[in-house]
């Protein structure tokens, strides 16, 4: 059963408020799991990193303490952006230039509570939602100018979101990237972070053991408090996504996969 069949099927058999209990005690567990049981100890390094974040707040949640932390030690990070965060509401051209401004002015402030400059932020702004669907033309496109920020910053280190991220630009920006990666003829480490993957389907459906095998915990407690700060910047999105989900990235730990 596909991801998105089963997400429905649920969604009809169970009211919103208990599904989004059940989401949040199912996160926890598998977060819980993994940090106990199913991970190794990721060890902090020097290399320079590039993190590609479908939306303005993923890069957040999901690596926003390996960012505060890299760039405390004076490691360059750069932070790039593939859509304009403008959401899937049908809604008239000021309208969504508003909410695409709002974002990207959140996202700004979120980064420099982090550590990360303006000018090391970049915007692709691609069309929300549409990563997947891309024209032949328009994907090249997108993978010549991730190629281009590869070639021009030569990070040792890239971060995007897990290939099973159970969304569908979160699920394209990997693969973007990794074309890009071959395109750009360059090595580097690759690591994937989960946003959506613990919270929208059970850990047997997505994961193989070879999956699990390759996640990694890393402590973020010295910089926790920016992480929650940088977080809390992000208001437009705050107030439309589940208490439970946005809770989870609030620890002391953030989980990585390495590729």
């Amino acid at each position: 059963m596909q991801i998105k069949t089963y997400l429905q099927q649920l969604q009809k058999l169970v009211p919103s408020i208990l599904l989004e209990r059940m989401q949040y005690i199912h996160s926890s567990l598998l977060t819980h799991w993994i940090l106990l049981q199913g991970s190794q100890q990721l060890t902090f390094n020097q290399k320079s990193a590039m993190v590609f974040s479908p939306h303005q707040d993923d890069e957040t949640f999901g690596c926003g303490g390996m960012i505060a932390y890299k760039r405390e030690q004076g490691i360059p990070v750069i932070v790039v952006f593939l859509t304009n965060g403008q959401g899937s509401r049908d809604i008239d051209t000021e309208s969504r230039n508003k909410i695409i401004q709002t974002r990207k002015q959140e996202a700004i402030h979120a980064l420099n509570i982090l550590g990360v400059d303006t000018s090391a932020i970049h915007f692709l702004e691609k069309a929300d939602g549409h990563l997947q669907t891309l024209k032949p033309e328009e994907k090249q496109e997108a993978i010549a100018q991730i190629t281009e920020l590869f070639k021009h910053y030569q990070p040792e280190e890239v971060y995007v979101p897990h290939r099973k991220d159970c969304h569908r630009d979160h699920e394209a920006t990997y693969h973007l990237v990794k074309a890009a990666i071959k395109q750009a003829e360059i090595k580097v480490e690759l690591l994937q972070y989960p946003i959506w993957l613990f919270w929208r389907a059970p850990l047997f459906i997505m994961l193989k053991l070879s999956d699990i095998a390759a996640a990694y915990s890393f402590s973020i407690t010295s910089v926790q408090d920016k992480k929650n700060q940088a977080i809390a910047t992000y208001t437009s999105q705050l107030e439309s996504l589940p208490p439970g989900f946005v809770k989870r990235f609030l620890g002391a730990y953030e989980i990585f996969f390495k590729v």
